[in-house]
């Protein structure tokens, strides 16, 4: 899951990555089994190392390495209450998402069509194309082509130069997973550097980088998962950050503590720093798998629903889903609120552990024969509710942006289908002069930037959090969140 989100619950790792700041945060081993981890993809111990042995899954995909950190698929076992065929529609829906030319190609949307174990090549590459054409002009010339200095960030307090760290590194990871992997353009990778060096600088100023640790830490993965070496004060500064807490906070960490395990685990099995460095991003891989697992509630979320993929993937890089009761518990509360999962933002984030993998498979995804068994499901449009319904709308704005907190408590009419958004806009017509609201079109939708005329600003490290009365987050964005009638929905301005 920054200004620009809606709700703190709704920290999605990947809408992060596209620039909205945030210290966000088989079908997996629930019963012993995993959906498209094939089952005699076992480790061989050959003089302490470990070998992989089995044959190719996934439509082509050859076994992944190392095998001995993926859970193993108990013989025999099925997956309870027809999982396999609901995970199956949710990678057939993100495909016909995929299809719609009118929406902007996301490199993470990709990446779960990749991950997946069913494909259909055709669609897959003309999406991989679309993706081309859309980094091909920022990225396709050199640093020096374009005029830019290594500390130009130094001297910029305009979001519009902030460094693309996750968008780019997204897209990177989505070159390592064709088939076959393509090399990035040496332009490619040199940017990313260059974003690193330059997100850095405003930890100088702010204590943090100019985007987030979120953004940076997937730069590291990115980089690493193409076999790039980063240099040792970069590493540091993200373990330097994990030990003393400054990833985040509450369940909005666990996003941002995934992916930094995610680039430590990588760059340790990857064999790209010395041995005792590696023993130390090796120690803190598994502290921010203890901490997941201990941040989990009793319902099996961890952090939230959308933050519980994230979770997944760290204990599946670092072989806990073996061993951990977490995951176990964790895979089952996704696999029983799939219908969450609604937007293609979401089904991105949750289809490949759902498939059994994390984004350090890429690193080692051997493609043979592509399948293509997988037909793309058109979304069908919600059905219309009759009748109309009424939703308390406060806006609120704690110290020290406002000396008022509550800024707005007014009972808004609405039809009985109304999402949030139609909510705002309702509020907006009965009230022109008084309520106004501005929204941010994204890939994933809009996000809520300004109300009563307060910005929520990337600098200031706050944001728009959307509640339900007396004060629980949100779990949706707001054009997809559908408000129950005499429900009291709140809007405060929070930091982050």
């Amino acid at each position: 899951m920054s200004c620009l989100f809606v709700s703190s619950s709704f920290l999605v790792g990947n809408l992060e990555a596209m620039g909205f700041g945030g210290d966000a945060e088989g079908v997996g081993c629930t019963e012993g089994w995993v959906l498209g981890v094939h089952p005699h993809c076992g480790p061989t111990q050959l003089g302490g190392a470990v070998e992989p042995q089995g044959r190719a899954w996934g439509g082509g995909l050859g076994p992944l390495v190392p095998p001995h950190l993926h859970c193993l698929s108990r013989a025999g076992a099925e997956p309870p209450g027809g999982s396999v065929g609901a995970v199956r529609v949710l990678s057939a829906r993100l495909l016909g998402l995929a299809g719609d030319p009118a929406r902007d190609p996301d490199p993470a949307v990709y990446l779960a069509l990749r991950l997946a174990r069913d494909h259909d090549p055709r669609l897959e590459q003309r999406y991989l194309e679309r993706l081309q054409d859309a980094f091909q002009q920022p990225y396709g010339r050199s640093l020096q082509a374009h005029g830019h200095s290594r500390w130009d960030a130094e001297h910029s307090t305009s979001a519009a130069s902030w460094p693309h760290t996750g968008r780019l590194a997204l897209y990177l990871l989505g070159l390592r997973a064709t088939c076959p992997p393509l090399s990035p353009q040496r332009s490619l990778v040199t940017w990313l550097k260059y974003y690193l060096e330059e997100d850095w600088t405003g930890s100088r100023r702010h204590g943090h980088p100019l985007t987030s640790y979120y953004q940076y830490g997937l730069g590291v993965l990115a980089l690493c998962v193409h076999h790039k070496r980063v240099r040792e004060e970069v590493i540091r500064r993200l373990l330097t950050a994990q030990h003393h807490g400054r990833l985040g906070h509450s369940g909005n960490a666990v996003d941002t503590e995934a992916v930094v395990a995610l680039a430590f685990t990588c760059l340790e099995q990857r064999r790209l720093v010395g041995t005792g460095l590696a023993a130390e991003l090796r120690a803190a891989a598994h502290r921010a798998s203890r901490s997941m697992a201990e941040a989990q509630g009793p319902d099996g979320i961890i952090g939230n629903i959308y933050s519980t993929p994230w979770a997944l993937q760290v204990f599946l890089a670092t072989g806990a889903c073996q061993t951990e009761p977490a995951f176990d518990r964790a895979m089952a509360a996704l696999l029983e609120n799939l219908e969450a999962f609604g937007t293609a933002a979401t089904m991105a984030q949750v289809l490949p552990v759902l498939h059994g993998r994390s984004y350090l498979d890429i690193a080692s995804m051997h493609c043979q024969e592509e399948s293509d068994t997988l037909t793309p499901m058109d979304i069908e449009p919600p059905t219309e509710v009759p009748g109309s319904k009424t939703v308390q709308l406060v806006v609120e704005c704690p110290l020290p942006w406002c000396y008022e907190l509550r800024l707005y408590d007014r009972p808004v009419p609405v039809p009985a289908a109304a999402s949030l958004l139609d909510v705002l806009w309702a509020a907006a017509a009965l009230e022109p002069h008084d309520f106004k609201f501005h929204t941010q079109d994204t890939p994933q939708g809009p996000f809520l930037t300004q109300v009563l005329g307060l910005e929520a600003r990337q600098e200031k490290r706050n944001y728009w959090q959307l509640l339900t009365a007396p004060n629980t987050p949100l779990q949706m964005g707001i054009a997809d969140y559908r408000p129950q009638d005499g429900e009291t929905l709140i809007l405060r301005l929070s930091e982050w």
